[in-house]
Parts: C-alpha cells; structure tokens; sequence
C-alpha cells in the first residue's frame, strides 16, 4: 500500500511539472498588502497559488498592489487586467483603507475575492460601512472610539498585557454551512484550520450583516467565532479568520485556494 501510494505521487508530481511549465490557462490576481517589498512575506501564499494553478490547469500570476500607496492615490486602474483579489492578513493601521477599497472594489466588480485573516475582517469592515450604513464602522485594532466597532479584540485576549505568543494560535475547529461556496470547495461540514490572531467579527453586528446579505457559511459553535463569511449574488466572495495557505501542498491543494482560481478563470472568460 505504501509503494502504491509513493507511486501515485510520483505520478501526479510528474503530470505536475508538466503542467507548471505548460499551463492551458493564465489568470491574474492582485496580492494587495502592506509588505509587498518582501516577497517572502507572503511565501505561503505564493506557494498555494503554484499548487492551485497546477490543479487548475493554470499559471498564476501575481500583481503586486501596495495598498498604503493605493489609498492615497486612488487610481482604480490598478485593477484593469485582474481576474481575483486576494487580501492576506497583516497587523496595524498602515494600507488598511486601502485593502478596505480593494475589498469594496472586489465587491462591486463581482470579481473573484479571497480575505485571509485581516483581510476577511477588512472585507467585513466594508461591508458594515457601505451595505449596512455603518458610517465609519472599523476595527478597534485600528480605533478604539469607532462608533460601530463591527471588529472587536477577542473576549479572551481583553486581559493579555504580555503580548508574546498569546494570540490565538494553531488548530481550531470550524463547522459549515452547506449554503455557501466554503462548503462546495471543502464538501464537508466540519474542518480544522490553523490560525493567528486576536480579533474577530463582533457578534453584536451578526444580525445586521447577515439581515443586508452577508453570508457566515463558517462559525467555531465552542467560541461562538465567526470563521467564515461570504457575500450573497456574488461569483465567488470568501473572507476566511484562518489561514488557509499553511494547509496547501502541491499533492493536496488547499480547497479554497483551488476554488478561488477556479472562479478566477471562470471570471476571466
């Protein structure tokens, strides 16, 4: 059975090869961050991308969007050409506004979108600002006196004084709903994802996101944790608290990185 299971993947990492070097399809996806200087910042996530692209038949390109110079700028050409967004987490105020744009962007455009950690809470953030009528809704992570705190510091975190690995870190269980596109990639109700943050969606806003379209296809039911929301009439909108990229391997590609380039090549044609 070992043998036979070796074979199979040396196998598949052939076929695999083959394909990166001759893809049917090219997509690409904006990366839009705050540490775009450093590449390696986001190894993880350049890694899913290769894993899904092979899956998917594809090439997966990367625009490099610097959301603290896009949020002055303001020139939404940046996204002429782009066939998904992809907002990676990240910590502190810099390039916030723009990744909340970027999100906004996304949502309008019906373009192809994927939230990781703070990026899914940016996409939340927009959402309670521009749908919900929240005027200057935000993160307490980025202003303590916002007047619609629809992001809020975790209950469990409220006390932390010594900030040395006392996130929330490591495995942690998530249970679906079968009503969005988190639970056609993964195609099953209860999964396991790695994490690391301090903040979440605050819940006394859940019935006015979910009441304008806002869609939580992913909670942790231990924690009461929203872990994933999706947006309603949307091609393929997905913000997720975890991080996904930790999970992939090109012999088993993470299920919503491989959706999210899916839906991007569906979306470029």
């Amino acid at each position: 059975i070992k043998n036979s299971k070796k074979h199979t993947q040396i196998n598949y990492l052939d076929k695999a090869i083959k394909t990166y070097k001759s893809p049917k399809n090219q997509v690409t996806i904006a990366m839009c961050g705050k540490y775009n200087s450093l590449h390696d910042a986001y190894k993880s996530i350049l890694e899913a991308f290769i894993h899904s692209g092979i899956d998917n038949d594809a090439k997966v390109n990367v625009k490099w969007l610097d959301t603290e110079h896009f949020e002055k700028d303001m020139n939404f050409k940046v996204f002429e050409g782009i066939d998904g967004i992809l907002i990676p987490g990240g910590f502190g105020y810099r390039g916030i506004e723009g990744k909340i744009m970027a999100a906004q962007y996304a949502r309008e455009n019906n373009i192809p979108f994927l939230g990781i950690c703070l990026g899914m809470q940016c996409a939340v953030i927009e959402f309670a600002r521009n749908i919900c009528n929240l005027k200057n809704s935000n993160s307490t992570e980025f202003d303590v006196t916002t007047k619609y705190p629809v992001i809020d510091l975790m209950p469990s975190q409220k006390k932390v004084i010594d900030k040395g690995a006392t996130m929330r870190l490591g495995k942690y269980s998530c249970t679906l709903s079968k009503k969005g596109n988190a639970y056609k990639a993964y195609s099953k109700i209860n999964i396991n994802e790695r994490h690391r943050h301090r903040y979440e969606v605050n819940n006394r806003y859940k019935k006015q996101l979910e009441k304008k379209g806002l869609l939580i296809t992913g909670v942790n039911k231990k924690l009461d944790l929203v872990e994933i929301v999706e947006i309603k009439e949307h091609n393929w909108f997905v913000g997720v608290q975890f991080h996904p990229e930790l999970k992939s391997r090109i012999v088993n590609v993470h299920p919503l990185f491989k959706d999210f380039i899916s839906a991007a090549i569906k979306f470029q044609s």
